[in-house]
């Protein structure tokens, strides 16, 4: 895993001399360089997958497969951010026969998080880049991210109206990457009728892609510390959102 080393020089106090101070982060593996918003696979005419049913997968049955090179560790692990998923939707994850012609090909090679968004009839692709379980890619709340562009989500903050809500600070973006801060257009995306979510396990961190260290994404709203680009669940409006795309014939939200 890289790690980012930034040396901040203290200042001078009372005339003493101020040792170097080491401060440094983790990179996320969901802001993969090549990859559209940092994990995102684009198909050759990517769609509003969360409004258009075609994009759905039919009957809320996603099918799957494991690539070579994954282990039964992590094919578990992998399976209880499935079942998470399960227990708050109609949705349901069935792991593919050989003649299955549609599925999502699990796959654990270098590289980051990354997954294609929504269904098509072909094979899709999650990623997930083979780190110990509970760091990287394999900390549950990132497979249920990767697994919601899966079923057909995008990211929160690229929404259309995020500018009532967010501020982006443009001058912290590494300059590569400023265009994964580009907004959605309305038609582009479906709210389902819900408000802008800084708890959506979709959002990105305060401080994605930051070229210092600085927060990219402001909150124009008091919201509390770590809430937003939290990835230890789904919030309840995604639930909401996602138990209406597939139309589950109750929703599954639990107070």
């Amino acid at each position: 895993m890289r790690t980012i080393l930034v040396l901040a020089l203290l200042a001078m106090i009372s005339g003493s001399h101020a040792l170097p101070t080491v401060i440094q982060w983790e990179e996320d593996p969901e802001q993969t360089p090549g990859f559209f918003e940092g994990d995102i696979v684009l198909r050759p005419k990517n769609r509003n997958c969360m409004s258009n049913p075609s994009q759905h997968w039919p009957d809320g049955i996603v099918y799957y497969k494991f690539s070579e090179g994954i282990d039964d560790v992590r094919k578990d692990f992998i399976r209880k951010a499935m079942n998470i998923v399960e227990e708050g939707s109609c949705v349901r994850f069935k792991e593919a026969d050989d003649d299955q012609p549609y599925f999502v090909n699990i796959t654990g090679n270098p590289g980051g998080c990354y997954s294609t968004v929504g269904f098509v009839q072909d094979i899709s692709i999650l990623n997930l880049h083979k780190h110990d379980l509970n760091t990287g890619c394999y900390r549950t709340g990132k497979i249920i991210h990767e697994l919601l562009h899966t079923l057909g989500f995008y990211h929160m903050q690229s929404t259309y109206d995020r500018d009532d809500y967010i501020r982006i600070a443009y001058e912290n973006v590494k300059p590569d990457f400023v265009h994964d801060f580009a907004k959605y257009s309305k038609d582009f995306v479906e709210d389902f009728g819900e408000k802008y979510d800084y708890g959506s396990i979709m959002h990105y961190s305060p401080h994605a892609f930051s070229a210092n260290g600085a927060e990219t994404i402001v909150p124009l709203q008091e919201i509390r510390e770590g809430l937003m680009g939290q990835r230890e669940a789904l919030s309840t409006v995604d639930l909401i959102k996602l138990n209406k795309m597939y139309k589950c014939p109750e929703l599954q939200v639990k107070d």
